[in-house]
Order: C-alpha cells, then sequence, then structure tokens
C-alpha cells in the first residue's frame, strides 16, 4: 500500500499544478499582509479538499445518472486535462500589477477562497475530469481510503506552499516559480495522454465483443 499511497501522492501533486496555483495566488494577493494571506491560503486549502473529495466520491453516481462510460470521461477528461498542460506551458509570467490590483480589504480577499482561487485555478476542468475518473474507476475500499489519503496530503503540502507563498516568492523569485510551472504543465500533458490512449484502448477492446453480441 506504501507504493500505491507514493504513486497517488505524486499523480495528485501534479493534477493539482500547485506552481501555477502559487503563482495565481500571489498574484491575486499582492499587496495584502501575510497574516490575511495565510488566512486565505488556510481556506483556499480547506476548499479544495471538500471540492476533490465530492468528486472522488460522487463520480461513479455522476457517470451511472448521466449514462456516461468510465472510458468516455477518460478520453473527454484527458483531452481537457491536455489542454490545461498547453495552457501551462504557454503561459508567461503573471503581471502582479495588473491582476492584483483590487480592493486591499480583508473581508474581500476571503471571497476568493473558492472562487476563482479553489475553483477552477487548483481545481480546474482536467483535474476534475481526472478525479472523476480515478474515483470512478476504484472500486474496493481501501484503495480508495488510501487515495483518499495521498489526495489529502498533497492538497495540505499545497496549502503550506501558499501559506509560505511570500517566503517563496521572496527565496526563489516568480521566474523561478513560472519554470517550474511549466515543467508541471509538461507532465499533465503527460498524464493526460495516458488518459486518452487508456480510454481508446477500452473503446478498441469493447468494439468486437458488441460486434459480436
Amino acid at each position: 500500500m506504501t507504493i500505491v499511497f507514493l504513486n497517488s501522492f505524486f499523480k495528485f501533486i501534479f493534477l493539482l499544478t500547485p506552481f501555477f496555483g502559487l503563482s495565481m495566488f500571489l498574484a491575486m494577493t499582492q499587496g495584502y499582509s501575510v497574516p490575511d494571506k495565510r488566512r486565505l491560503a488556510l481556506r483556499v486549502g480547506s476548499s479544495a479538499l471538500v471540492i476533490c473529495l465530492i468528486l472522488f466520491f460522487f463520480g461513479r453516481w455522476l457517470f451511472e445518472a448521466l449514462g456516461i462510460t468510465i472510458d468516455s470521461f477518460r478520453i473527454g477528461g484527458g483531452g481537457l486535462l491536455f489542454l490545461s498542460a498547453v495552457g501551462l506551458v504557454n503561459s508567461n509570467a503573471i503581471d502582479k500589477k495588473n491582476v492584483g490590483e483590487t480592493k486591499k480589504d480583508p473581508d474581500h480577499l476571503m471571497h476568493i477562497a473558492v472562487v476563482p482561487l479553489a475553483i477552477p485555478i487548483i481545481v480546474g476542468p482536467g483535474t476534475t475530469a481526472a478525479l472523476l475518473v480515478l474515483g470512478a474507476e476504484l472500486e474496493s475500499m481501501p484503495l480508495k481510503i488510501v487515495n483518499t489519503l495521498a489526495m489529502a496530503t498533497a492538497l495540505a503540502l499545497l496549502t503550506t506552499m501558499l501559506v509560505l507563498s511570500s517566503w517563496i516568492e521572496e527565496k526563489f523569485g516568480q521566474q523561478t516559480i513560472t519554470v517550474l510551472s511549466k515543467i508541471t504543465g509538461l507532465i499533465l500533458a503527460a498524464m493526460a495522454a495516458q488518459m486518452i490512449f487508456t480510454g481508446i484502448r477500452a473503446f478498441l477492446v469493447a468494439a468486437p465483443a458488441v460486434a459480436g453480441a
């Protein structure tokens, strides 16, 4: 189970695109105090965890209700995930002066915790699709528990990065964060391709069986 946990942990790390989330967090909190940023980071982390758990555990019910197969969603979700990866690779450093020009009111800052920071910046369309597929294809409860722990650990790491965002920016600079975000995008593109290929292969295997019936 340790290997499964580590594999799932690294998968969730790349799905949540922490460096892109960190870049956007720094951009949208420019000019706010460090305590306000830390409170916002904790709220973003808890909101993202709730959203991920809902998507992970209720994905199968959603598929059954809409009559969608997991393989269909693998292909469609993989496409969305690939577009997200392309966006990460092609993104440039964010002009914080433009994004951060908002009223420096702590109450206003808390309003952006769920939307847009938790969703769609951290839990975007591609991440949503991947969580739905992963939750729907895992039928064993022990595996679901291990994956849930891995997800929570990945989100805890992401939240810690957001809490320490000012220190990270000071030590490493925005350019380093942008480069790491692009590297994350490359790995995310490979994960998206794997989702699409898995879905297509399942369709090709199932097609002769359906034709024979």
